[in-house]
This record gives structure tokens, sequence and C-alpha cells, in this order.
């Protein structure tokens, strides 16, 4: 079996955060959000990583990466792109927003000259740019890729984190709520929009703009995700129906949101998806108001000797 591969969703807008929020820079070296991730790959095993990116910011990617985490860690590139569809479809007249998450891992099917990715026929971890997700999840999932592959079901995995560890001070965050077994295994994932503390309660709100509370403890996705590439078959095919329903109800703003597909998988019976807890704290720049807290909370990583002062 092939070794597996880092896949990095980066293609996002920012818009909250106001800018190109992937390449802000938060360490004392200059490094970025994925420069630390990047760094706890490596140390886990993972040897090469595909870029999903806008082609417009290949450049600044490439200038960030290529000379620094890119000499220890094979990097390619590819480019989600709104017309990037399947034949007899067309981008809607006026949209600009990206289709999702779950069109992005499907943009690393292949590279921008036509070719297979390195992830096109290997098993592959997702991870979002702008977000920490510390060491230990690294390495969970580098071994849970490599121990195995697909029997009758397709074999997943994902790291799960308490909620109360991904919470931001400034504002609210969207995550994947998740129902497990006992036994460890994903039952359902539901997105869910708002999520924020509130008077000592951590509270989201509906599609009707209802209140609910959450646990603390309750276990969220943050979009760290173990696949076989049995995933962008998956994708590829679901896709289409995702674009009808989302072209007659939501044609500028639907999104294909990746734990959908796994959530789909999981109720048919063609995935079981292991949960690979972690008690690590998230980090992220959701907000301008986050930059600092992050900055002060990886410099005391540096500072107690999790990292070098500079990574690369």
């Amino acid at each position: 079996m092939k070794k597996p591969v880092l896949v990095i969703m980066a293609a996002g807008m920012g818009s909250r955060f106001g800018g190109l929020k992937q390449i802000e820079p938060v360490g004392s070296a200059g490094e970025i959000i994925l420069d630390f991730s990047l760094y706890d790959a490596a140390a886990a095993g993972f040897e090469k990583a595909v870029f999903i990116i806008k082609r417009e910011n290949e450049q600044d990617f490439r200038r960030l990466i290529d000379g620094r985490a890119g000499r220890h860690i094979a990097v390619e590139y590819a480019f989600q792109e709104l017309d990037d569809l399947p034949a007899g479809y067309s981008v809607p007249s006026g949209r600009v927003k990206p289709w999702g998450t779950g069109h992005a891992v499907l943009a690393a099917r292949r590279l921008p000259d036509g070719s297979p990715s390195a992830a096109a026929d290997a098993p592959f971890a997702v991870i979002n740019a702008d977000d920490y997700y510390g060491p230990e999840a690294f390495r969970q999932i580098y071994d849970f890729l490599s121990a195995g592959g697909d029997d009758d079901k397709y074999r997943y995995c994902m790291v799960g984190y308490n909620v109360e560890n991904t919470l931001t001070e400034n504002g609210h965050v969207s995550r994947g709520v998740c129902r497990t077994s006992a036994d460890g295994f994903l039952e359902s994932i539901t997105e869910r929009t708002k999520i924020r503390r509130n008077d000592g309660r951590i509270v989201f709100a509906d599609e009707n703009g209802a209140s609910h509370e959450l646990a603390a403890g309750t276990a969220v996705s943050m979009n760290f995700w173990g696949f076989t590439p049995s995933m962008l078959h998956e994708l590829a095919e679901r896709f289409p129906a995702f674009l009808d329903k989302a072209l007659a109800e939501n044609p500028q703003k639907g999104e294909y949101f990746l734990p959908s597909v796994v959530d789909e998988l999981i109720h048919e019976g063609k995935a079981r998806v292991q949960v690979l807890k972690s008690q690590d704290r998230w980090y992220g720049v959701t907000y301008k108001e986050d930059k600092d807290g992050v900055v002060s909370a990886l410099q005391a990583m540096k500072d107690a000797g999790r990292y070098p002062q500079k990574l690369w």
C-alpha cells in the first residue's frame, strides 16, 4: 500500500477574517499556522502534501512553502475552480463563492496539467490550512491510514476534538457535531453554525435561529479526516445530485460539504469511520482578533520545547 498523503484545503476566501488568512504570519520566525501542521505531519511520517488552492494564489503559496517546508516534504498544487463541474453543468451567473469542502477535496484528484495527484491512488488525510491541530492528531491519523484499507466497507477515520477546545472568544464558529458509538465509531455528523460561549454555556443556533446547548466533551470535527481513494470516487459520483439541488434552491451560496458526504456513506452502510480523539486545543484565526492569542500560544509551545524556535 502506498504511504499516506496529506491534502490541505487552502482555497477558502477568509471572509470573516478579512483577507487571505492562510498566509498570515503567526510564528516568531515568520511561520504561518500551516507551517506547524506541516512540521507535525512530517514528524508523523507524511512525505507528500497536496495543496488545494485558488489558481491566483499559487505564487503566494509557493513563496511561503516551497523553499521552507517544501524542502522537507514533497509538495504538489491543485486548483479548486468554480468551473470544475461535471459535463452539462455551468457556473450560475454572479457566483463567486467556492463550492465547498467536498469540492475542494475532489480537486485533489488531479494536478493542473491533468495528471493524477499524489492523493489520487493513496490513502490521504485532509486538513484545513488555517487550523492548528496538534502533533497527537497527525500521529494518530498517519498510523490509522498506514495500517490497512477498505474491506467490505470503506474504512475511514476522523480526529474528534472536544467542542470546548475549539471555540474562539471573538465570535461564533461552525463545527461538525458528532454522535459516536460506544466502540468509537462515527454514527452521524451534523454541520452546526454559530457555535459560541454564552453565560458559561456552549450554544449553537439552528436553521430557524433557535438556540440549543452543546455539552462540554461533545466531539466535533475540525475537518481532519482520513480516507482511502474510494472517497474521491464517491465525491465525484455524488456531486451531480448536489448540484441539481443547489442550483435550484441556492445557486449563489450552496456548498458541497465534505462531512455531509461522510454522513451519507455512514447511513447507507458503505463506510465505517473510526473517531480518533485528541485532547489538544485547536487554534485558528477565524477573526482578526484571534491572531494575538494564536501568536502567544504558539510561542509558548516553542518556549516549552514542543517546537524549535525556527521550524525550517
